[in-house]
């Protein structure tokens, strides 16, 4: 090793020496800098780079009307149903009716043959003149004592039997008429004049759609807000058009395997222009509060048993915690944790933190 090459090696390590000793000096005088360099501007991220802040939409509290509504679907049934059919059974004579069209309580529809039975009634009333002479001359006997107590009773109770049959035979004359129970839309008919009908045959079915039954089901959390003279509003499938109709009867208890009660409302159906068996859309308000403080759903975070939200003040988000009473399905009623006139940070909630900082694109209604 020449004497230059031993110089630099001991140039080298007095250098190292020197370095070692001046570390301390030098890093302090370093940071010092750098922190004068950026002091009154944004943090600056492990990485080196600048913290940008997070884009939002925000919304300013304040008061506003909050409408609880329950939204189901239900059927239209009609008023009253029923499939006729005679009492009694017989060859059909008569059909009185046009298929399709209304007919009124008491109409007369159609008949069976009832020819024995109105010989027989003709029979039993012809007898009635000579029973009823006989019981009068009888009695005229009876108050001159020409004759007995007994005989006369005889006479009079067997004109009483007389008149029963013929009560008897009158109304198995009424029972071969079939006859409109109520008023309604009677269908199509089912049997044709000449042929035989029993008790069980159906002649046609018999409809009143004015009014018209609503009818759908509410769930526990309903059961003590919908009840008898409960307005709703409903549509039907296809139409824009939205009816009005009020409960008229609720079922007493819950089904068992549904959870759930079933309720009837009724529609006037002026002029029949709905029909049974169509689909509607139902709408009830079930509670409404007239000032309320509200936040959209997205903007509440459920957090470890708390409702957490984020204000937005002096470029920052600010965490808080809230108290919320109605919910609907777009919003909460805001009962603590916010005032209004507040800025409520209503997007990219789940990224932010205390203290974040942020920037509002826009400000939502």
């Amino acid at each position: 090793m020449n004497k230059q090459t031993k110089w630099i090696i001991v140039a080298v390590i007095v250098l190292f020496i020197l370095g070692m000793a001046l570390y301390p000096t030098i890093k302090k005088t370093f940071f010092s800098q750098n922190s004068d360099s950026t002091n009154g501007q944004a943090p600056v991220a492990q990485n080196g780079q600048q913290r940008r802040p997070l884009n939002v939409n925000a919304k300013i509290i304040k008061y506003e009307e909050m409408i609880e509504m329950f939204r189901t679907t239900g059927s239209l049934i009609p008023d009253e149903e029923v499939n006729l059919s005679f009492e009694t059974s017989g060859k059909i004579t008569h059909i009185y009716f046009a298929e399709g069209s209304p007919v009124k309580k008491g109409d007369l529809l159609a008949k069976v043959n009832d020819a024995p039975l109105q010989a027989e009634l003709r029979k039993l009333e012809a007898q009635i003149p000579l029973a009823t002479d006989r019981v009068f001359r009888q009695r005229s006997l009876l108050e001159k004592d020409a004759v007995s107590q007994e005989t006369y009773e005889q006479v009079s109770t067997e004109l009483e039997k007389l008149n029963a049959d013929i009560e008897f035979v009158k109304s198995r004359i009424v029972q071969t008429e079939l006859r409109a129970p109520f008023d309604g839309i009677i269908g199509l008919r089912q049997v044709s004049e000449g042929a035989f009908a029993s008790p069980s045959t159906v002649i046609a079915t018999l409809t009143k759609i004015i009014p018209l039954k609503l009818e759908f089901s509410i769930n526990e959390r309903q059961a003590s807000e919908v009840r008898r003279g409960t307005n709703l509003s409903f549509r039907v499938e296809g139409s824009l058009n939205t009816y009005n109709a009020s409960v008229y009867a609720v079922e007493p208890q819950l089904n068992l395997k549904t959870r759930t009660m079933t309720a009837r409302a009724l529609y006037s159906n002026q002029g029949g222009r709905l029909k049974p068996g169509r689909t509607v859309s139902i709408e009830i308000t079930l509670r409404e509060i007239k000032n309320a403080l509200t936040a959209p759903s997205e903007a509440v975070i459920a957090e470890m048993g708390r409702n957490i939200a984020y204000l937005y003040k002096g470029g920052r988000a600010h965490q808080v915690v809230l108290e919320r009473g109605l919910r609907t399905e777009s919003n909460l009623q805001i009962i603590d944790g916010i005032r209004a006139g507040d800025t409520l940070i209503v997007t990219g909630v789940m990224q932010l933190r205390d203290g974040m900082p942020v920037k509002i694109d826009n400000f939502v209604n």
